[in-house]
């Protein structure tokens, strides 16, 4: 039964309104038709005020308003769960306690602190151990940094930074670390940037992401003995790109040999509440000072990081800032406080188990998998994964790889790498949305290049990610393995096929994942590079558009959206059915379709202006010529049409046609003959591909039939020997010398007699024009 009416009111309270914050899908249509309302929009505050329900309406809009349609974002919210209930309900009990008399206030938080403490030393191995909790992650770090500078400047405190210019300190840091530590360590310790050494990780042997021990020390003796004064070293147990961990044992000795503090952070440190613990992770409990993000391990919002360590002097910690008088400050452990107690030892150790299990699930089906190369320190117990796409015959052995790595780089392996880089970025880009519950994400490393990262412990207890996840993303990877090999092999076909092609140029974008860029040459004719341009523009777009229309599997883009080359035509993944010519020659055909038609466009106004004018002299003339033929007589009117009932003048009519395409003018007798003849002839067909007539019933276009080329052939020869059978039987041929019979002489010889007919009728003048003479030679038969 609760004593305090006020703590049952809050936790009251609070149910209600995550309940309410929680509930997403409630009055969605509501809320988006009243979006952009007046009520939304800041305003002075009511002089009477607003309910709690109405404030947490408003939070909720402001929370989920714009981020509707992002699915990561509300899945986050759904999987808080009751033990992030609590610890949102510490923050609440702590302004709550805040209230208290100070007696009360201060035996409070002394147990709260110490019960925290105790705790978290025996879950993570960490013997008389003390603890400072803290909000950023590197403020931990920071105020250890300050501890050793009291320690070891033993007036600091007295003359401050003078005493720093007798022996600089050096403070040592991995070239693995967190992009941005160091800096940010000297800025806040005030330090110059000299202050900071980072240190080469191994490049012979063993792992390339943990730290060269025989170079630091080489490094600390260099600094020693010009007169520096090292400091602190910061290691890894669990590298934040590949989760690699530092050798901590060795580390060890050497900062006890040179007095040094040693410091250990990293997603590994978490594993040490498991029963079976590495010996390398292990190592970490003898150190100085760790850091621990029990928040994101534990799936546990607004918690806050601890930092344990060992000293001795409390009056030290109290000046660097590790512990506080003030009893307020004590009361951050209180959201970890009541999250731990709501876990209890077996569900913390079941959570951090079962990010455990997902890593070693995904990492055993990784091995089954061609094409894929994963990057792992410990096989047995690894939490982090790192793989990417790379071709069997780039997977090489260690040594050669190494000895490739110490010399420049060929431009061409440079490329290669480019290319595995972006085919990786894309790969992992479409795992994080094809699954979003796995937590994939993309990862740069600095000797593997692009990487594809599986972090656990990071973000399944936030995700809610379960095993079924974990067989759905290796699903997901199967399907687009094949994808990523054809793409890669067809690259250097398509390439080719594109520089061969006339009228084509390709781009070479080695950060465009897909098959590759081409785009369609402009012939300029001496145009301005603004027209130029602008033309070169249209037609591109135009091809694009075009492209898009076709019944293909294939994604035709402009390209990125930042970074791109401009007037492209960007081509996305393939399968390998894919007919790389067939696709080449209908994108150059498809682009001087496109250019004809605007050439043709862009000229038709001079060119129909020339005609008119040429058709005009060549119809003058041609009056002129059948005035001197006809004679002056025939001109008059009453005696031109007795003249022509008496002896009739014959003139065959001569028109002319206009070419749009050729811009020429054209004689009519063609189309009068044919019209005579009355053969009755269709245009030939369009000219297509030998690939599109092959093409089978309901195959797409660009797709060629695999492993069917040989029986297609076969099928098509032998019909063809069928059709030519028949023919022979329907049909027989003549025999060599045989000449035609008399019917067949007779046949051919009235034909003949009938087209001579058909044209003598056609010529003969008459009063009206022909239909298809053009409107000039109406007025010439006026005239």
């Amino acid at each position: 039964k609760m004593v305090d009416p006020t703590l049952a009111e809050m936790g009251k309270n609070l149910n209600e309104a995550m309940k309410m914050l929680e509930d997403n899908q409630r009055k969605l249509e509501e809320e988006n038709e009243k979006k952009y309302a007046r009520k939304d929009i800041p305003g002075p505050l009511q002089g009477s005020g607003q309910d709690m329900v109405s404030i947490l309406q408003l939070v909720q809009n402001l929370m989920h308003g714009e981020e509707e349609e992002e699915t990561s974002q509300t899945y986050r919210l759904q999987n808080v769960g009751e033990q992030g209930h609590m610890a949102l309900l510490g923050h609440s009990l702590a302004a709550y306690i805040s209230v208290l008399d100070r007696e009360r206030l201060r035996k409070l938080t002394t147990r709260i602190l110490s019960d925290t403490t105790l705790w978290l030393c025996r879950l993570f191995r960490y013997e008389n151990g003390s603890a400072y909790y803290h909000e950023d992650d590197r403020e931990g770090l920071l105020k250890i940094c300050r501890l050793v500078i009291h320690t070891r400047y033993e007036d600091y405190t007295i003359e401050g930074f003078n005493v720093l210019y007798s022996k600089q300190p050096v403070i040592y840091i991995s070239s693995a670390a967190r992009t941005g530590l160091g800096q940010a360590l000297c800025n806040q310790l005030g330090l110059p940037l000299s202050c900071m050494c980072h240190v080469p990780c191994n490049t012979m042997f063993g792992s390339q992401h943990q730290m060269d021990v025989a170079l630091l020390d080489r490094v600390i003796k260099d600094d020693v003995e010009s007169g520096k004064l090292p400091l602190l070293l910061v290691a890894n147990a669990g590298t934040p790109g590949a989760g690699h961990t530092d050798k901590l044992g060795r580390l060890k000795e050497l900062c006890e040999q040179y007095n040094m503090w040693l410091h250990v952070e990293g997603v590994n440190l978490a594993t040490l509440a498991l029963g079976y613990v590495s010996s390398s992770v292990l190592a970490a409990t003898k150190c100085d000072s760790m850091t621990l993000t029990l928040g994101s391990w534990l799936g546990l919002p607004a918690v806050p990081a601890v930092t344990l360590y060992r000293h001795e002097d409390p009056s030290l910690s109290l000046a660097a800032g590790l512990t506080s008088s003030q009893p307020v400050e004590k009361l951050r452990a209180l959201p970890l406080w009541l999250s731990l107690q709501y876990l209890g030892h077996d569900g913390i150790v079941e959570r951090i188990k079962h990010a455990s299990q997902l890593s070693q699930r995904l990492l055993e089906n990784l091995k089954n998998l061609d094409f894929i190369k994963t990057s792992v320190e410990d096989e047995l117990s690894s939490p982090v994964v790192v793989f990417k796409f790379v071709q069997e015959y780039s997977n090489r052995d260690q040594t050669s790889h190494a000895a490739q790595a110490s010399t420049i780089q060929h431009p061409i392996i440079s490329n290669e790498r480019h290319v595995y880089d972006t085919f990786n970025q894309w790969l992992g880009e479409q795992l994080a949305q094809l699954v979003p519950a796995s937590g994939v994400d993309v990862v740069e490393l600095e000797d593997e290049g692009t990487c594809v990262r599986f972090s656990p412990l990071m973000t399944s207890a936030v995700l809610g990610t379960e095993i079924q996840d974990i067989d759905q993303l290796v699903d997901c990877l199967k399907m687009k393995i094949p994808v990523l090999t054809s793409t890669l092999q067809l690259r250097e076909e398509f390439e080719q096929e594109v520089r061969r092609t006339a009228g084509l140029l390709y781009i070479e974008d080695l950060s465009w994942p897909g098959l590759g860029v081409v785009r369609y040459n402009y012939h300029s004719d001496g145009k301005n590079d603004d027209k130029q341009e602008k033309e070169l523009e249209k037609i591109n777009t135009e091809l694009l558009k075009k492209l898009n229309e076709l019944e293909s599997d294939l994604t035709f883009s402009l390209g990125p959206e930042f970074g791109g080359q401009k007037n492209c035509v960007y081509i996305g993944m393939v399968t390998e059915d894919l007919d790389v010519s067939e696709l080449v020659e209908t994108i150059a055909a498809t682009g001087r379709e496109i250019e004809e038609n605007s050439r043709l466009l862009e000229n038709m106004t001079e060119v129909v202006r020339k005609g008119i004018q040429e058709a005009q002299l060549q119809l003058q003339k041609a009056n002129e010529e059948r005035l001197l033929e006809e004679g002056l007589l025939r001109q008059i009117p009453v005696v031109g049409s007795v003249l022509n009932w008496f002896s009739p003048f014959q003139a065959s009519p001569k028109g002319r046609t206009f070419n749009l395409t050729a811009g020429s003018l054209e004689s009519t007798e063609s189309m009068y003959i044919s019209k005579a003849q009355g053969t009755g002839t269709t245009p030939p067909p369009t000219p297509t591909s030998s690939l599109a007539k092959q093409r089978l019933p309901g195959q797409k276009v660009f797709k060629r039939s695999l492993r069917s080329s040989d029986a297609l052939s076969e099928t098509s020869s032998v019909s063809h020997c069928d059709d030519l059978e028949k023919t022979d039987h329907r049909a027989p041929a003549l025999s060599p010398g045989q000449e035609q019979g008399p019917l067949e002489t007779q046949k051919l010889e009235e034909q003949k007699e009938v087209a001579k007919a058909t044209t003598e009728t056609e010529a003969t003048p008459s009063d009206q024009p022909p239909r298809d003479c053009t409107e000039g030679e109406e007025q010439g038969s006026q005239r």
